[in-house]
């Protein structure tokens, strides 16, 4: 490792600001998508429990509906376990333009794999793009943080 972990939690350190920034983005998505699972419930007048439903409607499943929430278990599967590898290879001190990059990109692979799964929905392998670059880039941030932290 080259700098000492005090130096690599400061601000001055672009690889931590820009992981602060790119996590960030990532977590308002995932929780942007309660209010979508609940804009898509009230839109089909589809509700999960009867005090939401009110007396003149059932509750009901909607195929809609569905899909966003399976979106969003599929982003707290996915998006926490990545912004936790994402610390950890911050704290390996890695080359900014790589990090910097690996968040931009894991970031834009997981709102494309919304796009294509909760609201246009298009044919695989558009959502299984979104779902592997960023599996991809955890396992990649995750070996090489091991190899720096195995010392």
């Amino acid at each position: 490792m080259g700098r000492a972990l005090i130096e690599l939690l400061t601000y001055e350190n672009p690889v931590l600001r820009n992981f602060c920034f790119w996590s960030a983005i990532m977590l308002m998505k995932m929780i942007l998508m309660s209010i979508m699972t609940g804009f898509q419930r009230y839109r089909t007048k589809t509700f999960a429990n009867p005090e939401d439903a009110g007396k003149d409607n059932e509750c009901s499943v909607n195929d809609k509906v569905e899909r966003v929430r399976r979106a969003h278990l599929n982003d707290m599967e996915n998006i926490l376990p990545l912004v936790l590898i994402s610390f950890i290879y911050v704290l390996s001190d890695p080359i900014p333009a790589v990090a910097v990059n690996i968040f931009r990109v894991v970031t834009a692979a997981r709102i494309w794999h919304t796009f294509v799964y909760a609201i246009i929905v298009i044919p695989q392998p558009a959502r299984a793009i979104g779902f592997f670059i960023p599996y991809i880039a955890m396992f990649y941030m995750a070996i090489q943080s091991a190899i720096v932290f195995v010392n």
